[in-house]
């Protein structure tokens, strides 16, 4: 009889078979759960798995620094700021008589925008115009600069916001950093075409005839990509208001580099679709190309930002789930620990550090340094300072009389710290409560009240040299 029609499967590979599809689907289970949680509990360093934790930081940062949304506010800070940057880099390029070499460079740069730069051009031109006329050249120059350093501080906000720093340059800082970059970037525009124009040169007296044209144009497109590279590179190192290491950064912007290139492949090959958006807008059929386009670069930048901060924090973040669980007892550990070594090292003159200092000496999780140093600035136990060893970057001094303070003290300014007596009637209805967490509180401030800070034992490092003084 059949053994379908009986209803009984006797077929020898129907068990292997579902065996087989158990076990992969299991290694498949294993394989994500190590990939998404217990690959921090591996405590190797192979190079696979810090790529693993890499790639891990990433799209977890990804997701939870709500990219899009910051995508989203720059492009909208970006179309604002076009006219007024194009309108800067003219005035100087006009000024110096390359003001053609601009024009030519700009749709270099942005093949896929063609159109939106010809209009920009004419908004350009008329702003300028008007710019030289009367009192509208004040009002005009403090409109163009106060629009271009919005734009980048906003841009440095979002890179702060992924590196997990609260205090950002100040204002004189911003204004004068910020200016030079504006200035500066037209001279090294003039520059990369200057020297893509001595490298075609220089291949054309160097090689034979048969090979000239495709060796210059590998080299140019070569040449054109490792700028890019390097832009985005120097990009990731000088806005955030932190020190970031240049094997990190460089990683992140030729990834990020290659990303915005294959962007502008995408958008320069897809140039026939653009008739469909001529039958529906017209006239600004390139505006929601732009938009589309610039969402898409800024995503790419800060998705870029977030892998260069997450290549250099691979270690710290071995303890983000830590972190987020930890206990009272642990984090008043920590801040005593924090503010015992800015205590000594101010008493033995030796150069204040800064959060990022701490990272890298003490081997302390990022989230929890700066969430540990907030709480002691806002105390009024440490302030920050600005010191000519970490420039813009804000060093952590006492902001007390460290001859008299006590570990006793801390406790206590730590643990009064905050709102309280908000709840109505709390003290009445929990008056023994009350009574019970003031006596708590007093006894631990009274056994680490002889107990000076300065002279608790504690490792300080050479930040240099890593190796303990």
């Amino acid at each position: 009889m059949d053994p379908a029609a009986t209803g009984n499967d006797t077929s020898p590979n129907t068990p292997a078979k579902s065996s087989w599809i158990q076990r992969m689907t299991g290694r498949a289970q294993r394989i994500w759960i190590y990939v998404s949680r217990g690959v921090w509990s591996d405590t190797r360093t192979d190079f696979r798995i810090n790529i693993i934790k890499t790639v891990n930081l990433t799209v977890r940062s990804f997701l939870s620094a709500d990219i899009q949304s910051a995508a989203c506010a720059l492009t909208y800070r970006t179309l604002l700021a076009i006219v007024p940057a194009l309108a800067l880099l003219f005035a100087i390029g006009r000024g110096f008589g390359f003001q053609n070499l601009l024009t030519s460079q700009l749709f270099n740069y942005f093949p896929s925008q063609q159109r939106a730069l010809e209009t920009a051009f004419k908004f350009v031109d008329s702003y300028l115009a008007q710019a030289s006329e009367g009192i509208f050249v004040g009002i005009g120059i403090l409109f163009l600069m106060w629009t271009l350093i919005s734009l980048v501080s906003s841009v440095e906000d979002s890179f702060n916001l992924i590196w997990g720093i609260r205090q950002g340059r100040s204002i004189w800082r911003k204004i004068t950093d910020y200016t030079a970059i504006f200035l500066i970037l037209p001279v090294l525009m003039i520059c990369s075409s200057g020297l893509t124009i001595f490298m075609s040169s220089t291949l054309q007296n160097a090689l034979p005839d048969n090979i000239i044209s495709p060796a210059i144009s590998t080299i140019l497109d070569l040449t054109s990509a490792a700028l890019i590279w390097l832009f985005f590179t120097g990009v990731y190192i000088l806005i955030p208001n932190t020190k970031v290491r240049f094997r990190n950064a460089l990683l992140a912007g030729v990834l990020a580099g290659i990303a915005f290139q294959v962007l502008q492949s995408l958008f320069v090959s897809g140039q026939i679709y653009v008739s469909k958006y001529n039958a529906i807008y017209g006239g600004f059929a390139f505006l929601p190309l732009l938009l589309i386009w610039l969402q898409l670069v800024w995503v790419i930048s800060l998705a870029g930002a977030v892998l260069c901060y997450s290549s250099q924090n691979i270690f710290q973040f071995s303890f983000t789930l830590e972190v987020s669980r930890i206990s009272l007892s642990y984090r008043r550990k920590v801040a005593l620990a924090v503010i015992g070594i800015i205590v000594k090292r101010f008493r033995d003159n030796l150069p204040p550090l800064c959060p990022a200092d701490f990272v890298a000496a003490y081997n302390m999780p990022t989230r929890l340094v700066e969430r540990v140093v907030g709480l002691l600035v806002d105390a009024g136990l440490v302030s920050r300072v600005i010191s000519g060893q970490h420039d813009d970057v804000a060093a952590l001094q006492p902001a007390v009389d460290i001859s008299t303070l006590t570990v006793g003290d801390v406790i206590r300014r730590l643990d009064d710290f905050g709102t309280t007596d908000f709840i109505p009637l709390f003290d009445r209805r929990f008056e023994a409560i009350d009574s019970i967490s003031a006596g708590i509180s007093d006894a631990m401030a009274q056994c680490g009240g002889d107990i000076l800070v300065q002279d608790i034992d504690l490792p300080i490092y050479d930040v240099e040299t890593n190796t303990q003084n």
